[in-house]
């Protein structure tokens, strides 16, 4: 047996998101069994929204951001790449991919298949219902930071389920 010394911190890092992200899903499963799948989305919506300001807070401070820090699409890409890296554990976060292709959009891609909320809902059979709440968060981070942007396609059900692939954009007004 290994001693925590022995655990390295990606280990541990790893353990504690998926640890994170499976109960997220196993309440959401909860109330999709107690309640449906259309009030389990309306509650884990509700949550997200309500949580972000303080994930967000925590986030800027983490990693020393002022206030008003947000004046480029760079900034912006940044503060999401890095936040998404503390938050997700990387052999989940390798599968998500953001770029910036022109002017003021930030391009968000999951690798075909590879998105832990498409395969959670899968599993627990009700992914033609489920609406995404993976990019909902990240669209709450934005407004949390008082970012005006345009999301296409706009948040809805889950993009992989319904057209094989999940990627959008958001273009951001300065």
């Amino acid at each position: 047996m290994r001693s925590l010394d022995a655990v390295g911190k990606e280990e541990i890092r790893d353990l504690l998101g998926k640890g994170w992200l499976t109960h997220d899903g196993m309440w959401f499963y909860s109330v999709c069994k107690e309640y449906g799948i259309e009030k389990a989305n309306k509650l884990n919506k509700d949550a997200t929204k309500s949580m972000v300001p303080f994930e967000v807070h925590r986030l800027t401070q983490i990693m020393g951001i002022p206030k008003n820090h947000f004046k480029s699409i760079e900034d912006i890409k940044d503060f999401l790449c890095v936040g998404m890296d503390l938050i997700l554990p990387a052999s989940i976060f390798s599968k998500l991919h953001f770029s910036v292709p022109s002017g003021n959009v930030i391009h968000w891609e999951w690798e075909k298949n590879e998105c832990f909320a498409y395969k959670g809902m899968q599993r627990m059979g009700v992914i033609d219902n489920y609406e995404c709440g993976v990019m909902y968060r990240i669209e709450c981070w934005f407004e949390s930071l008082g970012l005006k942007f345009v999301a296409n396609p706009p948040p809805g059900k889950c993009r992989m389920h319904e057209k094989g692939y999940c990627e959008g954009d958001y273009k951001f007004q300065f």
